[in-house]
């Protein structure tokens, strides 16, 4: 299915300037698991008539995977890059599904001369739901249900954004059970900091395995992400229990666009 989605040369060319770019990042252009969520976001976008629109071919990584590997030269290349490709566009407000994306274009490149008004996607579907722009469907297939939310390093420690991602659930009506370890004290998935781009150390346990324990030991039905990286380490995590029948691993915009009024 063809979502149709504007890119910003396109609507430069009608000397047009959309109110959002949405910066799909990596994993939601590449990672097939991923591509589902950007469609999700795209079609939640798309269903309010918000004016956004993608880079396209002109987006290249952030550099965030770069800077945390130490390679700080690499990433000022690409972050450059990608500031002069959004200031030829004028780009004032900028939404990724993406932590690493976040915290990197909010709090990285306005040193580098990109300065813009940043937010991830979790709070901006909890403004849309808190100004009645999304409704849930009444009795929706999550109501009673138990749900858990796992704390993106770079949405939690990184940016103190704890609240947003569990408002969105609740809109739900649905069972929110919290792990042992969650908000200020959650525990990494394993990827951040680079390390989903190389083999693990010596140890007893994977990261992942550790907290995908914490998560099925909470009962619910549902693990909810909102971090790409995330989402392929609890979906791991899961598959090493044999749970994948039983748990579904979903990110927010996946779950606000199945249980939205149309």
């Amino acid at each position: 299915m063809s979502l149709n989605i504007p890119l910003m040369s396109d609507l430069a060319a009608e000397e047009k300037t959309p109110e959002y770019l949405f910066w799909v990042g990596c994993a939601g252009s590449y990672d097939s698991r991923y591509q589902r969520v950007t469609r999700a976001f795209v079609q939640i976008l798309q269903s309010l008539n918000i004016d956004f629109a993608v880079l396209g071919p002109e987006e290249s990584c952030t550099g965030d995977p770069a800077k945390r590997a130490g390679n700080e030269f690499l990433f000022q290349m690409m972050a450059m890059q990608n500031i002069e490709v959004m200031n030829m566009y004028q780009v004032k407000k900028i939404i990724t599904a993406c932590p690493h994306c976040f915290n990197t274009l909010k709090n990285e490149y306005p040193s580098l001369g990109g300065k813009y008004d940043v937010v991830h996607h979790s709070t901006f579907l909890q403004s849309l739901i808190n100004a009645g722009k999304i409704k849930m469907k009444e009795g929706g297939s999550f109501k009673g249900k138990k749900i858990t939310y796992h704390d993106s390093c770079y949405l939690g420690r990184a940016n103190n954004i704890y609240e947003a991602p569990r408002s969105v659930l609740e809109a739900l009506d649905a069972d929110l059970a919290e792990m042992k370890r969650c908000r200020t004290k959650g525990l990494c998935c394993g990827a951040g900091g680079a390390q989903m781009f190389k083999d693990a150390e010596k140890g007893d346990k994977e990261v992942n395995v550790e907290r995908s324990e914490e998560a099925i030991a909470t009962g619910a039905s549902t693990i909810a992400v909102a971090c790409p990286f995330c989402m392929t380490m609890m979906s791991d995590g899961v598959k090493h229990f044999e749970k994948e029948n039983e748990i579904k691993v979903l990110d927010l915009a996946e779950i606000v666009a199945e249980e939205m009024e149309n």
